[in-house]
């Protein structure tokens, strides 16, 4: 149990006042420059972490820094544990292990085709009528749809994973446990009827990642029945927020910024280096939490063993000492192999190929459906624990 905030520890910010798409970066600056190793009490109290090199320590020092206790600010892990990402090594290797190589780079782009029909088809009425919700027409979709390829989920399954899984988005943004219980509890409902489903007609584990699971064996013995369900329903969901953020964040850079439309629109090739860069710029999360085992010493304080911790990497991927010029757009950076977009040590993200893909994908169909774009009108922003865009009107040209 997290202990709680001692009361002389200042606020050094506020995670739940009103952002727009541009305010927290600007925070996060500040933070970089006057307080890097920063806490509040907000949303439950936790430290954050802005810079690069303490955001890269935690993610990659995992007897430090733990997830079991609280893996996410704010808090939303009340329904059951969730492996991998609420395990810590070696007791979440196993499950990382199955899943890991349904995950390759091969086994990723095989989806790509999937990936670029459906793209087609989610655009076609858009470009019918003059533009549209990109996230809320376009990005919403296509990563649950394709995810559900992935799963191998039956096809009458995929409207009700994108209303629930969206439903329980929405819950943890607005940051209400009882709405976040119940929406999850929804997702565990359609976790255990796909287990059910594959126990009496299993598939090929070699490409089905709920049989995979199901065959798997640790020390000789299958997944507890309660991990197993609690993996199944961590990976229906987890897929679906930072494809759907990040395409809306790269639709409003893009219409800011018409001269690199209309290169890469010219140029397609640059497109898979763009992608790197706006994963730099734009990463969509800033509340992957952990906890330190003992008191640490990082940034000039002193954070108490138990108290929550979260990674910022939308900011450590704009901290000047690493990326010169750190909220400025530039192709083919020398050293954007180093950003954390997809984290680092045990707990990085499994599915970095297939996120990829999918932006690419996206970034290709959007430019070759369009002559232009622009912004409509307010761009709606997320709440931690993600960052970037939810609604982005476009006006297509």
């Amino acid at each position: 149990m997290h202990r709680a905030m001692t009361t002389t520890v200042p606020q050094d910010f506020d995670p739940e006042k009103p952002e727009d798409f541009d305010s927290a970066h600007r925070e996060y600056a500040r933070l970089r420059r006057e307080c890097p190793v920063a806490h509040t009490d907000g949303l439950g109290g936790f430290w954050a972490l802005t810079r690069y090199d303490d955001v890269k320590r935690a993610a990659s020092d995992s007897s430090t820094f733990i997830t079991s206790v609280q893996n996410v600010v704010p808090k939303v892990a009340y329904t059951g544990r969730r492996p991998p990402l609420h395990l810590d090594p070696p007791e979440h290797t196993p499950y990382r292990k199955v899943l890991n190589p349904l995950l390759s780079l091969e086994k990723s782009e095989a989806y790509a085709d999937k990936a670029r029909a459906l793209a087609q088809r989610l655009l076609k009425p858009m470009v019918a009528k003059g533009g549209g919700d990109i996230c809320v027409e376009f990005s919403s979709y296509l990563p649950v749809h394709i995810f559900g390829e992935w799963m191998r989920m039956p096809d009458a399954w995929l409207d009700t994973l994108h209303d629930a899984g969206r439903a329980f988005i929405l819950a943890v943004h607005s940051n209400t446990p009882e709405r976040m219980k119940e929406t999850s509890l929804r997702l565990y409902e359609m976790a255990r009827g796909l287990i059910a489903i594959r126990r009496e007609q299993p598939q090929d584990p070699e490409i089905d990642p709920t049989s995979a699971l199901l065959a798997a064996r640790h020390e000789g013995e299958p997944f507890p029945e309660e991990l197993l369900v609690g993996t199944v329903r961590q990976v229906l969901v987890v897929g679906m927020v930072a494809p759907m953020v990040m395409i809306g964040n790269i639709c409003v850079h893009l219409s800011r910024d018409p001269a690199l439309q209309q290169q890469l629109r010219a140029d397609p090739s640059l497109i898979p280096a763009a992608i790197e860069e706006f994963l730099r710029l734009y990463t969509p999360y800033r509340g992957f939490a952990r906890t330190a085992v003992c008191d640490v010493e990082m940034g000039g304080r002193t954070i108490p063993a138990n108290e929550a911790i979260a990674l910022v990497y939308a900011s450590a991927n704009r901290d000047e000492e690493v990326f010169p010029q750190g909220d400025t757009f530039i192709l083919d950076r020398p050293n954007i192999a180093q950003h954390l977009a997809f984290g680092r040590g045990p707990h990085n993200c499994p599915g970095v190929h297939l996120g990829r893909m999918q932006l690419r994908v996206a970034l290709e169909e959007i430019l070759g459906a369009t002559n232009s774009f622009s912004l409509d009108g307010p761009v709606t922003v997320s709440r931690w624990p993600e960052i970037g865009a939810l609604s982005v009107p476009l006006r297509f040209a």
